[in-house]
């Protein structure tokens, strides 16, 4: 696989073996002291052995990070970072450690709690933005697309609510995609992160909101997911399928700019609450989310999947595509078979409702249509 260096959104270096490349990328962002945030499962592989076999000095590592990371996460890397005067922050691994990494870096020089900057609109002009510190990211799956956001995800303890907290400069300033780094990944998160791309994306591309540019990145991502998740799913050595999938994660990212929808929308309550895997929870909310928006989204279906050359060209048929593809990946049917019960589908409803990415769905859904996606879903009826 070749090697090449993107500017869009931000400076990206794509290739086998960049990671060696990672001192390079301190220097360039005067970062001299640098600390490596990663969650516990990268710790037992060879990747930050590699990172830190890479650089001048060997980097102190933060991995109190939890699978859906909370402000309490942020807090501790917080202390640890200022505590040990590092400069800057090496973000490794999925989402959670990326968006952990990314909220250390953010709240470091700030004297404000973090829930003050969620994404509520101009709520990030409140911080500091000379005191937030560089980031480097360095994803190791291929889906949450956190390398290329300019926000993170994390769950409120108090509340058990998920919160989108947004700032300009919460955009790490170089990404390292190395697919090498993705080839330890097991078959389940290969496809959990997979599916969370494609959310990305088809959210993004369904979206009313006027955003061509991220209209166009959305529908070329879903291009590369059909044509490479389950290549990466049956053999994760394959360096090319594994290369495609992180660049269509990176791109679902840069596509939600467009907005989200529903899928979000219902998945970050579940998350919150039962501790669900973010991509795995998109999976399986997919079409009945789609079933939901049939009557607006019919068309741009259509023209979806001519541009994925599915066999049948019609909304039914790019549903059967979603429901085979989530059935090769070995993805749950039914919400039921993720969490107990249903005995929390009304606090969950609020919360859909009141989610930000609520507000991108292509038609407007109020907490009885929550509701009623909630008890479909974990029913299974399409």
């Amino acid at each position: 696989m070749m090697s090449m260096n993107w500017n869009y959104p931000t400076t990206i270096w794509f290739g086998d073996k960049r990671i060696n490349e990672i001192q390079k990328a301190c220097e360039s962002l005067n970062i001299h002291k640098p600390l490596i945030v990663t969650d516990p499962g990268i710790l037992k592989t060879n990747i930050i052995e590699k990172i830190n076999t890479s650089l001048t000095d060997k980097a102190n590592i933060f991995s109190d990070v939890q699978s859906n990371p909370t402000g309490k996460n942020v807090e501790l890397g917080v202390s640890y970072f200022n505590s040990n005067t590092h400069d800057g922050v090496i973000a490794v691994g999925g989402g959670s450690g990326m968006d952990v990494g990314k909220g250390i870096a953010f709240m470091a020089g700030q004297d404000r709690p973090l829930w003050d900057f969620e994404d509520i609109g101009d709520y990030w002009t409140r911080a500091n933005s000379e005191a937030i510190k560089p980031i480097i990211a360095v994803p190791t799956t291929a889906g949450t697309g956190s390398e290329t956001g300019r926000a993170g995800v994390y769950t409120n303890e108090e509340t058990k609510e998920k919160k989108i907290i947004f700032h300009p400069k919460m955009l790490p300033s170089i990404v390292i995609l190395d697919p090498e780094l993705t080839v330890p990944l097991p078959k389940s998160l290969t496809a959990f992160t997979g599916m969370d791309a494609l959310a990305h994306c088809l959210e993004s591309y369904c979206s009313n909101f006027f955003h061509p540019f991220s209209q166009g990145i959305a529908l070329e991502g879903m291009f590369i997911v059909k044509n490479n998740l389950i290549k990466a799913y049956h053999d994760g050595s394959n360096l090319d399928a594994r290369g495609s999938m992180l660049a269509a994660s990176s791109m679902g990212s840069i596509a939600f700019q467009k907005g989200l929808g529903a899928i979000h929308s219902l998945s970050h309550p579940v998350g919150a609450i039962y501790n669900t895997h973010h991509g795995l929870t998109n999976a399986v909310f997919m079409p009945y989310v789609l079933k939901r928006n049939k009557k607006v989204i019919e068309e741009k279906i259509i023209s979806l999947s001519r541009y994925l050359n599915l066999d049948d060209q019609t909304f039914e048929g790019f549903m059967s595509w979603i429901l085979y593809l989530r059935e090769e990946l070995s993805i749950p049917h039914t919400l039921k078979e993720l969490i107990e019960d249903d005995s929390k589908f009304e606090e969950m409803s609020k919360m859909a409702k009141d989610d930000p990415s609520t507000g991108g769905n292509p038609i407007p859904l109020e907490i009885n249509d929550f509701y009623n996606l909630y008890k479909d879903s974990y029913s299974g009826i399409l």
